[in-house]
C-alpha cells in the first residue's frame, strides 16, 4: 500500500497535470469504487467542476475543486495515471475523468481496495486522522506526551492513522530502526530523549521516501527507489547496515516486522 511518501510523489506529479482543468465527463466503470455521493449524484456534481489544487492528507490524496474535495484512497493496488488524447478504457480502470485539456485522469485498481469520495464537507473523512508528521505541531514533546497517554505496542500505534497520520508497515520498520527502539515496546515506556529520537527518525525518513519518490516494492507503484536505501525492511537474513548482526522478521500486530536484535532491544 502506498505511504505518506509515495502518495505525496503522486501528489506532486499530479498537480501541473490537473491544477486549471475542468471536468467534462466521468465514466464510473465500478461503483463499489465511490464511496460517497451516490454514482448519480457524483456525475452531476463533478462534471463541470474546475481543479483547484492536489494535495496530501495522511494517505489521501486530495484534489480540491470549486465547490467539492475529491479524495482518493489508493489502498493495496490504486494506481493514478494521465493518459493523453482518445483513449480505450483498461481492463482495470475503475474510474476515468474526462479532462477539459483533452486528457484522462484514470484511476486504476486491480484488486478493487481502493475507494474516491467527493464531498463538500472533507473533515467528515479526514478530520478524525492525526497529526501529519512533517508539520511543525508534531514535535517531540507532542510525542512523548500521546506516547503516555497509551499502553500500546509501538508499532501498532505507530500505523494507527488516528494517532498520527501517513506511516504504513515500511516506513514504522525503518523509523524504528533508526531510533533503536523494539516494535513491541509499550508506548508509555518510552523516554523523553526516546520520542525526540523517533520524532526525528520519523521526519528524517519520511523525507528522504519523498525526495526519492517513494519505495517501489512491486508492480503497482513506479518511480521511486527507496527500496535500494532500506535500513531493515524487507531484509531479514542480511546484515544490520550498523551493527552488522543478522536482521530479523517478526509478526506484530499481524503485520510483518524486520527489526535488528541487537540495535533494537526489548527490555
Amino acid at each position: 500500500m502506498p505511504e505518506l511518501p509515495e502518495v505525496e510523489t503522486f501528489a506532486r506529479a499530479l498537480k501541473p497535470e490537473l491544477v486549471g482543468k475542468t471536468v467534462l465527463s466521468a465514466d464510473l466503470r465500478w461503483a463499489r469504487t465511490l464511496a460517497i455521493p451516490s454514482p448519480i449524484q457524483f456525475k452531476k456534481q463533478i462534471v463541470g467542476q474546475r481543479i483547484v489544487d492536489v494535495s496530501r492528507r495522511a494517505k489521501y490524496l486530495v484534489i480540491r475543486l470549486e465547490d467539492y474535495s475529491f479524495l482518493i484512497h489508493l489502498r493495496m493496488s490504486g494506481d493514478l495515471i494521465i493518459r493523453q488524447g482518445k483513449i480505450k478504457p483498461e481492463k482495470h480502470d475503475r474510474l476515468l475523468l474526462h479532462l477539459s485539456n483533452q486528457n484522462y485522469l484514470a484511476f486504476n485498481d486491480t484488486r478493487k481496495f481502493g475507494r474516491v469520495w467527493l464531498t463538500d464537507q472533507p473533515d467528515e473523512i479526514l478530520g478524525k486522522l492525526g497529526p501529519e508528521p512533517l508539520e511543525e505541531q508534531f514535535t517531540a514533546k507532542w510525542l512523548f506526551e500521546n506516547l503516555h497517554t497509551r499502553q500500546r505496542q509501538l508499532k501498532p500505534l505507530l500505523l494507527d492513522q488516528t494517532f498520527l497520520a501517513g506511516l504504513g508497515n515500511i516506513y514504522t520498520d525503518e523509523c524504528l530502526h533508526m531510533a533503536k527502539l523494539h516494535p513491541q515496546r509499550a508506548s508509555n515506556t518510552v523516554s523523553q530523549k526516546q520520542a525526540e529520537a523517533l520524532r526525528e527518525a520519523i521526519r528524517t525518513v519520511l523525507a528522504e521516501g519523498i525526495r526519492r519518490n517513494g519505495a517501489s516494492i512491486d508492480w503497482v507503484y513506479r518511480g521511486g527507489d527507496f527500496q535500494n536505501y532500506f535500513r531493515v525492511y524487507g531484509r531479514d537474513g542480511e546484515p544490520c547496515p550498523v551493527c552488522g548482526r543478522t536482521i530479523q522478521k517478526l509478526t506484530v500486530g499481524q503485520r510483518g516486522t524486520h527489526i535488528c536484535p541487537n540495535c533494537q532491544h526489548l527490555r
